[in-house]
């Protein structure tokens, strides 16, 4: 049985970086950049006053000196004549600055007197002025390879006149409902039968995480027939089967995957919930990937094993989750021998954040999973947690992230 670490190492290098493909500038937002792209213009692209007030030549200034007012610089009009010596010119926020001035007054440190200014302060020279190219020169990597490309970024890139940009594609996951007594919603209800909600919750994680769901009609517990359905989904980037992992009578998961060609790397990981993972490749490289059964055991191995593959596919180079210290806020018991992920509530007090055990924590107990923030780690060699100690909590969806696993 592997640890949570040895797990995490074994499986990352098979989500293997997908390759790019271009996308217009606004469908790129939220995903990866796959190559540098440079700045095609100089930043700012000329000499600009940074507030509203007038333009002058510091050397010609000086507090409480009364000067005449030639003109007005504003954005986006007409560029303006040199500023002659001996004058000032009223300038607005982002204009060019006239030739031969060198500093400008903010308006609020202007007296006007008719067509004449006088200055109850001047400051140093280049105050108010933001230089041609001072914050960004042409040639220099606007944005990296690598980068999540958010709302700043796309921006930072429009101004660069890239209209279409290279990412990572995302990848298409294959979900994989397994069990006689699966059935989908709106069925006739069936003595015995309950609704397929995991593919549900698995195909919302996928789309959560910036991947494609492929969500197959469930298989019975039929060796040949899960075969039949997995070799079919290897169509897709990552297959991901739910049920039929553990050691049952009716859990034929495993035969089925050797069946169609996958090659198992590991059966069972020490994790509570989520102990009967099983982590395989095909032939082709594909990661395959079987989910224990019980609701909660599949979203919570989803969360801590297969988003961070995902997150690879796409191009992060950090994709692990990043763990937070939190308080407990009650006292909690547990079974020793497995590290546990408890469902926890995650509240801001008193400049802490404090983490209450939800009161089912079963495997099987969905609503356990509903409202809930993140997975409280809670070691294996120990039974008894005190209220007030200080844990780690791993928050569940997006949040920060980080190159490696979070439990070590």
């Amino acid at each position: 049985m592997k640890s949570i670490a040895e797990a995490h190492r074994e499986m990352l290098p098979h989500f293997e970086v997908l390759p790019p493909v271009r996308t217009p500038l606004l469908s790129a937002l939220g995903q990866v950049l796959a190559e540098d792209l440079l700045a095609a213009g100089a930043l700012p692209l000329f000499d600009n006053s940074a507030l509203d007030g007038y333009a002058v030549r510091h050397d010609e200034v000086s507090e409480g000196q009364q000067l005449p007012i030639v003109g007005e610089a504003r954005a986006g009009g007409t560029p303006p004549p040199a500023l002659r010596a001996g004058t000032t010119m009223r300038i607005f926020t982002g204009a060019p600055l006239p030739e031969g001035a060198d500093t400008v007054v903010m308006q609020e440190n202007a007296e006007l007197d008719g067509e004449r200014v006088r200055f109850s302060s001047v400051g140093e020279r280049g105050r108010h002025v933001r230089p041609r190219g001072h914050d960004q020169r042409v040639g220099e990597v606007a944005v990296a390879a690598g980068a999540e490309l958010g709302p700043s970024e796309l921006a930072l890139l429009a101004v660069h006149g890239h209209h279409t940009l290279s990412v990572h594609r995302a990848p298409r996951v294959a979900i994989l409902s397994t069990g006689d007594e699966l059935r989908d919603i709106g069925q006739a209800t069936e003595p015995g039968t309950i609704v397929n909600s995991n593919a549900y919750a698995l195909a919302a994680q996928v789309v959560q995480v910036g991947g494609v769901p492929w969500v197959l009609p469930p298989a019975r517990d039929r060796v040949e027939e899960i075969a039949e359905r997995v070799a079919a989904a290897l169509e897709a980037d990552v297959v991901i089967s739910i049920g039929g992992v553990s050691v049952g009578e009716y859990d034929f998961v495993g035969q089925a995957l050797a069946r169609a060609g996958v090659s198992a790397h590991f059966h069972k990981v020490a994790i509570k919930p989520g102990k009967p993972i099983l982590f395989g490749s095909a032939v082709d490289g594909t990661p395959v990937v079987g989910l224990p059964g019980n609701p909660v055991s599949a979203m919570v191995t989803f969360e801590l094993f297969v988003r961070p593959g995902l997150l690879r596919m796409r191009g992060f180079r950090a994709p692990y989750p990043a763990p937070i210290p939190v308080v407990l806020d009650a006292a909690h018991r547990h079974s020793t021998g497995r590290t546990e992920l408890a469902r926890v509530r995650l509240e801001q007090r008193e400049g802490q954040t404090f983490a209450a055990p939800h009161p089912l924590q079963g495997s099987g107990a969905l609503p356990s999973m509903v409202g809930v923030d993140a997975l409280l780690v809670l070691p294996g060699d120990r039974e008894y947690f005190e209220r007030g100690e200080i844990l780690h909590a791993i928050p569940l969806g997006p949040g920060g992230r980080q190159a490696e696993p979070p439990i070590p």
